[in-house]
């Protein structure tokens, strides 16, 4: 697979020689254009010169997030796997025998705020994939006997996670960290849940019928595509899918007003982890949101002071993960690190701490701000430079905003920030208040 040397030179062209971004009307290659069906299922095709090759995407706006009611955390990603079982025209194994055979590449990821099915595939297989796609999102069958056999398998999945300290970290620090909203818990979702799976059949359909109808859809498709052609092929396959009605009625976080921690006995040895997290602003918050994540590119890039002494000069740290994401809702923005010395622990935290409290009072210098914008919009630029990357990326803008300017305007956000707002954002979201530590270290043994 190639990308032509047009599309590269059209995203190149927004960079000028001093690594500084001009300004564009669009990242997105010319002729991209959107449409919503009678049904609600959006469309979005977005042509470039890159021959006979086709990226889809398929954006459920469902995921963990969504998982409102008692005992059924972790549902969405439980239903991703059985999207994959077949119906009574396409059974699992024609299905993927047939797209075998036409060499496409299809997978799918679940999170908190969406589910996504993509391909890559050649442009004369447009027609069949969209027939199989339809299909599948309209008439999915699956018997218990095979439901519980998922269901087993995400219990696997889940357990196999959860041997990793990072994983386990992270479901205690949103536990932790969260009362009422369902980030608090992650996207496998609580392991009594996952154990109960087998008897929920039933709810599987519920859960089918509530949000896999097209008003949750939204489909894009980029590369050596015509829109209006491809808008009235989608239509063909899809106008048959009914809308539903059901919105789940999503819980308000209170305000956190004390901070909270967490430790985590590890049965098997291990060096001892810290993770620090702050409550962050939703996406819709984009002026925040763009400071947070320039912020974190400042304090926590390997070029970084604290990154620099406790990784490299002093070699306390092995392991240095900053974390922000882009959520619907306010989340969580953080750091977890691995100390080399058990001894060390108490003192990495307190650093790891002060990198926080410092953003509030230590602003940043006008001229190292820019360089970080210029390389994190420079980044953003670079994952742009394919049908499957320019559909990926717009397959997550679009479900946290349904516009297809979502990444201009975001991009565009990025380079705005200032110094003066990095501090202002900075002593409002990194409050004591607003803060958990979640420690992971080896279980003491026991003396015989």
């Amino acid at each position: 697979m190639k990308m032509a040397c047009k599309s590269i030179l059209f995203l190149m062209g927004l960079v000028l020689c001093t690594g500084l971004m001009a300004q564009a009307d669009s990242l997105l290659p010319p002729g991209a254009k959107t449409r919503v069906l009678p049904n609600g299922m959006r469309v979005v095709a977005i042509p470039t010169d890159t021959e006979d090759v086709v990226a889809l995407q398929i954006v459920m706006a469902v995921g963990s997030r969504n998982e409102v009611e008692k005992g059924k955390s972790g549902f969405a990603h439980f239903f991703e796997h059985l999207m994959f079982r077949g119906t009574d025209r396409y059974p699992n194994e024609v299905a993927q025998e047939m797209l075998k055979k036409a060499g496409v590449d299809s997978n799918a990821w679940t999170w908190d705020d969406q589910t996504v099915y993509h391909k890559v595939f050649l442009k004369e297989d447009l027609d069949k994939i969209l027939d199989y796609e339809a299909d599948r999102f309209m008439n999915l069958k699956y018997a218990e006997p095979e439901f519980r056999t998922e269901a087993l398998a995400v219990l696997g999945e889940y357990n196999k996670n959860s041997a990793n300290p990072t994983e386990k970290m992270f479901e205690v620090m949103q536990d932790k960290a969260f009362d009422k909203h369902t980030y608090k818990h992650t996207t496998m979702g609580f392991l009594e849940d996952i154990e109960q799976y087998p008897e929920g059949y039933e709810y599987s359909w519920d859960f089918f019928n509530r949000f896999y109808r097209p008003e949750y859809a939204t489909m894009i498709l980029v590369g050596d595509v015509k829109p209006d052609e491809t808008f009235a092929l989608v239509e063909k396959y899809f106008a048959p899918w009914k809308s539903g009605d059901y919105v789940a009625d999503l819980p308000v976080e209170p305000v956190q007003k004390s901070p909270r921690q967490a430790h985590i006995e590890w049965d098997s040895p291990t060096l001892p982890w810290v993770m620090v997290g702050y409550k962050a602003p939703a996406y819709s918050d984009l002026k925040d949101t763009a400071a947070i994540q320039l912020w974190e590119s400042l304090a926590f890039s390997k070029t970084g002071k604290l990154y620099q002494e406790l990784v490299l000069q002093e070699q306390i740290v092995d392991e240095f993960q900053p974390f922000f994401w882009l959520k619907k809702d306010p989340y969580l923005v953080g750091i977890a690190v691995r100390v080399t010395d058990d001894t060390k622990v108490e003192e990495v935290k307190r650093r790891v701490l002060q990198a926080f409290e410092e953003a509030a009072s230590k602003p940043v210098s006008p001229e190292r701000l820019e360089a970080v914008k210029s390389r994190v919009r420079y980044t953003f630029l670079q994952g742009l430079d394919s049908p499957a990357s320019i559909a990926s990326e717009l397959a997550f803008m679009l479900s946290l905003e349904p516009t297809l300017d979502s990444i201009d305007k975001y991009f565009q956000t990025l380079a705005e920030v200032d110094a003066q707002q990095l501090t202002e954002v900075a002593s409002r979201v990194f409050r004591p208040e607003g803060r958990t530590i979640v420690t992971l270290a080896a279980k003491e043994k026991e003396d015989k």
